[in-house]
């Protein structure tokens, strides 16, 4: 799929999911599940139940792979952006921990995400929360304006992950962090799964090679780039996960095809550094 094809099945298709009153993970269903689906897939890929308690309960609609706020050792009164922010879930555990000193940016290319996550601000009454419509390849944020910069099964979504990673590293401040969960691959997927909108939506077509992703995120400027944590997928969770479900179902796939799928598909925490300038200032001298 080209470029802008990409985009905008992508924003289609999770304004559809914005529109769900209960967790919906892929818009190829029209009843994609309840509130209680969306706890149990949250809870299997690293949140607890204290934090979603936290939240307002339709922040979380149960997407994601990972929860790379749990690593990302915020601080009070750090600055957050999270990529890809949709209803808002990570932003408001973000805004938890950086306290009323600290501030979260929440940047989706989905105006019915926005308008979400900005109805769950208010119900959660948070007031250190922004949400900005715009997309992760120009982001609509300051140079040097941030502490850490988080995302969640995001990037792989994007048809230019070199420039959001670039980006990142363009608002982060000296020093900043960067964490990020995202879906990447050990192997190269069938064509079938490549050229599929359901698996795109999905967090499958769109991943790249794990290597070729630390290596972007290391082009861009980053440091000390490094895996803290990686789980592979379960063909057990892939079969009772309604995105994976409704994808297997739509493209007629049999057991072995499936179990093939999930050897090729793993879920990584990754973490990366800004150089201070002082350090670069030290290097080319």
């Amino acid at each position: 799929m080209k470029d802008e094809k990409v985009k905008r099945t992508v924003r289609e298709g999770y304004a559809k999911i914005a529109k769900q009153d209960g967790s919906c993970c892929t818009p190829v269903n029209s009843c994609c599940g309840s509130t209680n689906v969306a706890q149990d897939i949250s809870k299997k890929i690293g949140y607890t139940g204290k934090e979603l308690k936290e939240i307002p309960e339709s922040a979380n609609l149960g997407l994601g792979c990972g929860n790379p706020v749990a690593l990302a050792s915020l601080k009070e009164g750090e600055t957050v952006l999270d990529l890809g922010s949709g209803a808002g879930l990570d932003c408001f555990l973000a805004a938890n921990r950086v306290g009323t000193k600290g501030r979260v940016i929440g940047v989706d290319m989905t105006p019915e995400m926005i308008e979400k996550a900005k109805e769950n601000a208010q119900k959660g009454n948070y007031k250190n929360v922004d949400f900005r419509l715009g997309e992760v390849e120009n982001l609509p944020v300051a140079d040097g304006s941030v502490d850490i910069v988080v995302s969640n099964c995001v990037i792989n979504l994007s048809p230019d992950k070199r420039g959001v990673f670039r980006e990142a590293f363009r608002v982060l401040k000296p020093g900043g962090r960067l964490m990020i969960s995202d879906i990447v691959l050990l192997k190269e997927l069938p064509d079938f799964i490549k050229n599929s909108v359901e698996a795109y939506i999905g967090c499958l077509s769109g991943a790249m090679m794990r290597d070729e992703y630390l290596g972007a995120i290391g082009a861009a400027g980053f440091q000390e780039v490094r895996i803290i944590d990686e789980t592979s997928f379960p063909i057990d969770w892939m079969a009772n996960d309604p995105t994976a479900k409704a994808i297997m179902e739509n493209l007629n796939l049999p057991p072995e095809k499936v179990k093939e799928i999930a050897s090729s598909v793993t879920s990584i925490k990754v973490r990366g550094i800004k150089p201070n300038e002082t350090i670069n200032s030290l290097l080319l001298n």
